[in-house]
């Protein structure tokens, strides 16, 4: 190449001064475009997307009807779809401790019972139910049913813990297995009532209902879904309902606190939860979103159908709950000396 061409290119070619320049401009133009994209993606509508919803046990028990009827109406109301996840095992251990983990941006919820709050007591758990969590609302609860078998020389509860006293320990109740929350209300029971029975324990509430059906146990303590067709059958008697007011499915029924153990109260409740440190506006939406859908008279219904009443509670007081939740069974498991299976 001859010297006259050289200078050509040369002079073609940008200098460093230029080149520089020219970079910075670029770096400036991405430190604009990106923070301003970061504010239009936070600003977005929420949802945008479908939500996981996890339920932490196995399809087609009572939670995950109630958890799917949730889905399906709060879905309706948000206009996006709620993808339920069945995680079961452990209790429930399992999917509460996915959801723990998962990103707090709204898009993985959880939705669980009771069990929430006496797990830290019977296992070793990785999630701290206060703190791993940011409570959306109670959605409802589900009273358990104390019922004798009809062979038993009782109508009420005040005879139940007048016989019992009589046969301390020779009564047998059948239970959904250790731990499980109808293990847990019989022996909070047991303790207000100052009674003794001999516990038996079933892998589920059907095999335990069972039981009691057929006379080989004489009382029964289980979710009013487990036992309602065979209360209204006369294949059970029912004494008393373990929630704080009366069931509208037994109106007729009174709860235990009316019928001699004042004070007693036992639910298994529902609720929704979302991981620690989810946005505040997206709680909050969430909370109206659900009461919207709960206020509706066919959800309502479809709950009811499933032994459970409506009882919508707010994140602030469901929190205040769920503390208080975690001392009571915390109590009842300790005094009760309470042990599962790989538990601790």
């Amino acid at each position: 190449m001859d010297v006259k061409n050289w200078k050509k290119m040369e002079v073609r070619m940008p200098n460093r001064k230029s080149m520089l320049m020219r970079v910075c401009g670029v770096l400036l133009a991405l430190s604009i475009v990106f923070p301003l994209s970061a504010v239009l993606a936070a600003d977005e509508p929420y949802p945008s997307r479908p939500v996981r919803f996890i339920i932490p046990f196995a399809p087609g028990g009572v939670t995950d009807i109630i958890g799917r009827i949730v889905a399906m109406k709060l879905s309706e109301r948000i206009g996006k779809q709620m993808v339920v996840e069945n995680r079961g095992g452990a209790g429930g251990l399992i999917g509460i401790e996915m959801a723990a983990q998962a990103k707090p941006d709204g898009y993985t919820l959880l939705f669980t019972t009771a069990a929430f709050a006496t797990n830290p007591s019977l296992y070793k758990v990785s999630y701290d139910p206060v703190k791993s969590f940011t409570p959306i609302a109670k959605v409802g609860s589900g009273p358990n049913v104390l019922a004798v078998h009809p062979g038993v020389p009782v109508n009420s509860v005040k005879e139940l813990i007048a016989l019992a006293k009589k046969q301390p320990g020779k009564l047998a109740c059948s239970a959904a297995g250790a731990g499980s929350f109808g293990h847990l209300a019989i022996e909070h029971f047991k303790a207000m009532a100052g009674v003794d029975f001999k516990i038996v324990q079933f892998k589920g509430g059907g095999p335990a209902v069972i039981d009691t059906v057929g006379g080989h146990s004489q009382v029964h303590f289980s979710a009013l879904t487990t036992t309602l067709t065979y209360i209204k059958s006369g294949k059970l008697k029912a004494l008393g309902m373990s929630g704080s007011a009366r069931s509208k499915a037994l109106p007729d029924l009174p709860t235990i606190s009316e019928a001699g153990v004042p004070g007693y109260e036992a639910s298994m409740w529902l609720g929704l939860f979302a991981p620690a440190g989810t946005p505040k506006a997206i709680v909050d939406k969430l909370n109206r979103d659900l009461a919207a859908t709960l206020d509706s008279a066919d959800t309502e219904t479809k709950l009811q159908n499933q032994g459970v009443d409506v009882e919508l509670m707010g994140s602030s007081e469901f929190g205040t709950f769920i503390k208080a939740e975690m001392v009571k069974w915390e109590k009842v498991i300790r005094e009760g000396n309470i042990k599962v299976e790989g538990g601790k």
